[in-house]
């Protein structure tokens, strides 16, 4: 060949043939000969990667962007109709990362999210994916990530992780940096095995000033793992969305619904009325209403929007912001319950008796207008005689039917005795640069009780109505506690003074029964955090093993699917069961349901976990000033390192190290869940009131470091000298002791 090829026809050919790139490949497609031919082309292809037209990996060239035949991927998890996708692990151009289909062939093992493989890619068209890869090895899981504070140094840095349970620094060698300055938060993986010494890592994210706005709930989503920003696709699937025709459905915009929610809701997707039952066969009766945002008309299943729904599993709540589960242009709008504005719905009416029992329900997809958005304590003034400009109007026709029908709810609640925790809800007020104005518990008003009442029994119904029609559904199951966490239980109630009875099948009445004889005394907040920790942690599952808790044999989740996707799946299973239309439960909706349950259950632990840190560092940063002062708080936790304690004022956990109590050695017993002083036989113990001292806060980990000053009003008393050499003790003598120190303690916390 006379002449070099053009840079479009190096560019076709290169697509064309993607595993044949390499400059020879080049060099020979196109006929090129000679030294002097190769030194062309090898300038050309130079020149054509200087503009960016191509990029240069290894020995081969690729058109900008494109990725090569054999990649490294990690496995990002399954979509609703449970094909796995992953995405390449290097990726330096502009927007998003293609989206990879995994195809197994037969053999192949099971692939787990975060896995890394090495895999063969092949380019595809017509598809919602760009690629499809098939496995060549496996290359084990994902690296471990590091979440931290970078520190600059002349070798590259230091990472100073702010997990409070990671202590060790990580090493970061110079050409691993990415920039990063000194002091920036960054996110990093491990590079390489660990060794001896500091493990080394790669930054792979810089995120900023971390005393920054805002900055800590944005610590919590990177270090959790929560996906934050929307996919294209899903933004352009809710942007295309527009209001809902009126078709088939039910016209319910002539009944008055309200909503009701904190002052500060971010979304509606729920409204109720109440009203005398007309029915002469049910006396003083009641017509209860619960209308819910139809969300399946907008979220179809196996779409961009149902996929990224289920991968997040529920909305996240931070004191500064929302991570949604939907894009705002549904979560705030078209699926919100706006005031006098037009909404589609899903519906239950539910009759019950004057004394709160269902009598019979029904279910319909309907359109509804809201008359008020309300709030809790503008709704709550109104029924104690404050009605504003807008309650007044309705505080006869609307807020005083509610109140009624709640009235006869609270009688069934009393009779079905559902576990009955009085746990305050701290609220962390922040300025508008994100600073800790101040931290209190949230005021519960009857009017929360009134919708949490009539949540329940819609939730209720919606469980009863698919079991009915014998339809598959997404239960919400919450089992009795263990016998091991019962028998905790019973010991911090026995050491503090009150009885749970053994040999008998537990019910929630029994538990209620120890709640109020702790109620009002100084053990109080105590008995409700311990029965807390011993029960089990709900979850989601398409079998019903009951729910504990609210003493229900029969309980789903209908009332939130802006925020949570298993009310969603409860609302398809209606529309499915009823024939209300084509956006039902899917065939792979039903096949998914065993992994979607798992799926959305673990996503809402992280959702809590990380709620929880965020909550944690919010206090460290509110205490960090009055490091140094004192505080009234009771041990709430007893472990072989130390105590914790939770402070009266704020509600805040701290750590007393146990090296820093007394000058003595203390023998943990876990049975008893006490620490003993060797030489003094002081008994420290879950509800001991005590006095700390604040010694360190750490709002980047939420850490609090506390002093023992006090126990039960009486400071520690100092261990005798002795006398030469103590002879060592004898097992059955520590056995004594531990005796001794049980019966002890259940004496000084009567």
């Amino acid at each position: 060949m006379d002449q070099l090829p053009s840079k479009a026809q190096i560019l076709d050919w290169i697509a064309q043939n993607p595993a044949l790139s390499a400059k020879r490949d080049i060099a020979r497609a196109f006929g090129i000969k000679g030294s002097a031919a190769r030194i062309e082309l090898k300038r050309l292809l130079r020149e054509m990667e200087a503009d960016g037209a191509l990029e240069k990996r290894k020995r081969s060239f690729a058109p900008q962007g494109a990725l090569p035949p054999v990649s490294v991927l990690e496995i990002t998890g399954p979509d609703a109709e449970g094909d796995l996708f992953a995405r390449p692990l290097e990726w330096d151009a502009e927007g998003e990362p293609p989206r990879i289909l995994f195809v197994p062939k037969k053999g192949d093992p099971a692939m787990a999210q975060g896995e890394r493989i090495l895999a063969r890619l092949t380019e595809v068209e017509g598809e919602e994916h760009s690629h499809e890869a098939r496995l060549i090895r496996r290359l084990g899981g994902a690296k471990p990530r590091i979440l931290g504070i970078f520190r600059a140094s002349a070798d590259g840095g230091r990472i100073l992780p702010i997990d409070k349970g990671e202590d060790k620094e990580w090493r970061v060698a110079r050409d691993g940096a990415a920039g990063a300055r000194d002091g920036e938060l960054v996110e990093a993986e491990q590079v390489g095995p660990r060794r001896l010494g500091l493990p080394l890592a790669r930054v792979t994210s810089r995120l900023g000033d971390p005393a920054g706005p805002r900055a800590v709930s944005l610590i919590a989503i990177h270090q959790h793992g929560i996906p934050d920003s929307f996919p294209d696709a899903v933004l352009a699937e809710a942007e295309a969305a527009g209001p809902a025709p009126m078709g088939e459905r039910e016209d319910l915009r002539h009944l008055p619904f309200v909503t009701i929610d904190p002052v500060d809701a971010r979304d509606r997707d729920d409204a109720v009325l109440a009203e005398p039952d007309p029915d002469p066969q049910n006396p003083g009766g009641h017509v209860v209403w619960v209308a819910i945002a139809d969300v399946a008309h907008y979220v179809r299943p196996g779409s961009a929007l149902d996929r990224e729904a289920r991968e997040r599993g529920n909305s996240t709540y931070f004191p500064d912001r929302v991570v949604p589960m939907l894009p705002d242009a549904l979560s705030g709008d078209l699926c919100s319950l706006h005031e006098e504005v037009d909404r589609p719905c899903m519906a239950v009416r539910m009759r019950l008796s004057a004394q709160g029992e269902k009598i019979s329900h029904r279910f319909t997809r309907g359109m509804m207008r809201s008359r008020a958005s309300l709030n809790y304590a503008q709704v709550q003034k109104a029924q104690d005689g404050q009605p504003d400009e807008a309650t007044a109007p309705l505080l006869e026709t609307i807020i005083r039917p509610l109140y009624e029908a709640y009235r006869a709810l609270k009688h069934a609640r009393a009779v079905r005795q559902p576990l009955d925790l009085d746990l305050p809800e701290r609220r962390i007020e922040l300025s508008e640069d994100g600073r800790v104005l101040s931290v209190a518990f949230r005021e519960r008003f009857d009017a929360h009780r009134l919708i949490e009442e009539f949540m329940v029994l819609a939730n209720v119904a919606a469980a009863e109505e698919l079991t009915r029609l014998r339809r598959p559904l997404l239960f919400r199951v919450h089992e009795e506690p263990s016998p091991d966490k019962l028998e905790a239980l019973r010991e911090v109630a026995e050491a503090s003074g009150f009885t749970l009875a053994k040999g008998q099948v537990l019910k929630t009445a029994h538990l209620n029964r120890l709640l109020a004889q702790a109620e009002g005394t100084e053990f109080d907040e105590l008995l409700n955090i311990t029965t807390l920790r011993s029960m089990t942690q709900a979850y989601y599952h398409a079998e019903n093993f009951g729910h504990f808790g609210l003493a229900l044999r029969s309980y789903a989740h209908f009332t939130s699917p802006i925020r949570r996707y298993s009310d969603l799946i409860v609302h398809r299973a209606l529309i499915l069961a009823h024939g209300w239309g084509d956006d039902g439960l899917s065939a792979q909706d039903i096949e998914m349901l065993e992994e979607t349950a798992k799926q959305i259950s673990d996503t809402e632990r992280r959702s809590m976990a990380a709620e929880r840190d965020t909550t944690d560092r919010y206090l460290a940063s509110w205490l960090s000033d009055r490091v140094g002062a004192e505080f009234a708080g009771r041990i709430s936790g007893v472990q072989r390192f130390g105590l914790f304690v939770k402070l009266d004022e704020s509600g805040a956990d701290g750590l007393i190290p146990i090296r820093s109590v007394g000058r003595e050695f203390f023998h943990f017993d876990p049975e008893s869940q006490t620490l003993m002083g060797a030489d003094t036989g002081t008994v420290l113990g879950i509800g001991q009131r005590v006095t700390v001292r604040l010694a360190e806060a750490v709002p980047l980990t939420g850490g609090l470091t506390l002093e023992l000053l006090t126990v039960e009003d009486r400071g520690l008393p100092a261990p005798k000298r002795r006398r030469g050499r103590s002879a060592p003790r004898k097992p059955a003598r520590d056995a004594a002791r531990a005796g001794k120190a049980k019966r002890r303690v259940l004496r000084t916390r009567r």
